[in-house]
């Protein structure tokens, strides 16, 4: 009978390249293809118990992890992968997420920490992969490429069939892309490059000599696919929402907070909070807050406006009750000009002569806490400019926290950090 691990990931284990500097500084350049391909699964996140329980290029339209069974911990992995892909934040940052959500849902999915890490790495590297090559995909059908390039990756251990279409130039229309396009199995990391002639398809490291031998596309009778081809893996990624992706990319600004917030608002309301929520929980999200805080301190550049994830429903009926607004697909948002102002006007020691206590750019770390389980949202009046501004409080420890959130018009759809502060409780006591 086959291993837990072996009926997880379906095939024998292929050794991998550790997640190295190179590989994540690749990952780190999210594109506009890559987030639409990706988010596109998020509409649809389906519980399974093993990795072969959806087929083919239903894999374009749905989000799973073998052996998450349970709607709020899919949609914490969801959120943890959508953050490293989306924002490019690197696998250090998704270890933390996933080891945060692992003791907060009490899932491991493995028995031992050796098992539990390889799980971690192949969530990771394969919705890494899969949506970065369907990415490519409607990148390169997009550019009306007339050939197309098959590089192997590298591995470690390399699968000796890829290794033999290194460098196989086929035009685009070739049967074998819709099969054997990238990722074709677990740890796959082989490419693929467009290119307007043979000559420039040998510049992209094309080989005329390769050829693909007959009968490449014949199944084999152990995995149903051609040799070369994993169980499962027989499609290429994307290729199905190719004419989708390309559509939402190009009506996306290519720039972090963009990408970002993209491609959401369609999502079913359940979905959206649920993902939200999952977001604000995350520790890379606290982290990048508290660094944010800290570059605009120390004067380093820093993007203009970060979110902070979308409203859940249930902060726009209470901020709907207050004051009359709908902020629908609107997002809590900071941006430096904030950072700015609280830590000149509280974060200076002469706090505690007004009874408060000085924010740094430590404390910058709790917004995401503040903001998905305050103790109460009220209205506050309005800022200079006239726009109008909502508290939110919240009793961490000893120090009960208000952020001034300002709500910006229809066409931003923020509802963005003002001002930031702190009280020590009366009693002193923690709750």
């Amino acid at each position: 009978m086959p291993s837990r691990r072996r009926r997880l990931a379906g095939v024998p284990l292929q050794r991998m390249k550790p997640v190295t500097d190179a590989l994540a500084a690749t990952f780190r350049r999210p594109f506009k293809e890559q987030a639409a391909a990706f988010r596109l699964r998020l509409g649809n996140l389906v519980p399974t118990a093993a990795w072969d329980d959806l087929d083919g290029a239903a894999h374009d339209r749905t989000f799973a992890v073998a052996g998450a069974t349970k709607a709020d911990l899919l949609a914490d992995l969801a959120a943890a992968v959508d953050k490293a892909i989306v924002e490019g934040t690197g696998f250090e940052a998704f270890k933390d997420d996933f080891r945060a959500i692992v003791l907060r849902r009490g899932w491991t999915g493995e028995s031992s920490e050796k098992g539990r890490n390889w799980r971690m790495r192949t969530i990771y590297r394969t919705n890494m992969r899969t949506s970065y090559m369907a990415g490519r995909w409607a990148q390169l059908r997009d550019g009306n490429f007339p050939f197309l390039v098959y590089r192997h990756g590298g591995s470690l251990e390399p699968r000796l069939q890829h290794l033999s279409w290194d460098g196989l130039i086929l035009p685009s229309s070739h049967g074998f892309w819709l099969i054997a396009f990238p990722q074709n199995g677990f740890g796959c990391s082989c490419n693929v490059f467009g290119a307007r002639s043979i000559a420039g398809a040998i510049r992209r490291g094309g080989k005329p000599g390769v050829k693909l031998r007959d009968g490449w596309d014949a199944p084999l009778a152990e995995t149903g696919a051609p040799a070369g081809i994993d169980e499962g893996w027989g499609h290429a990624p994307g290729a199905s929402v190719a004419d989708l992706v390309q559509a939402m990319a190009k009506k996306t600004v290519n720039w972090p907070y963009s990408i970002a917030r993209a491609y959401l608002d369609d999502f079913p309301a359940v979905q959206q909070d649920a993902l939200s929520s999952a977001y604000r929980n995350l520790p890379s999200l606290m982290t990048d807050l508290r660094r944010y805080a800290k570059a605009v301190q120390e004067g380093r550049a820093v993007q203009p406006v970060r979110t902070m994830g979308r409203l859940t429903q249930a902060h726009r009926q209470r901020v709907n009750d207050l004051l009359g607004s709908d902020l629908e697909n609107y997002h809590f948002t900071l941006d430096a000009p904030a950072v700015r102002h609280i830590l000149s006007g509280h974060g200076a020691a002469s706090e505690a002569l007004r009874g408060q206590i000085p924010i740094s750019a430590e404390t910058y770390a709790l917004l995401p806490r503040i903001l998905n389980q305050p103790d109460v949202i009220e209205a506050a009046g309005e800022t200079r400019a006239g726009l109008p501004v909502v508290r939110f409080s919240r009793r961490i420890g000893a120090v009960t926290y208000t952020v001034a959130m300002e709500i910006r018009g229809k066409k931003r759809r923020m509802l963005a950090v003002q001002s930031m502060w702190g009280r020590r409780a009366s009693d002193g006591s923690p709750t």
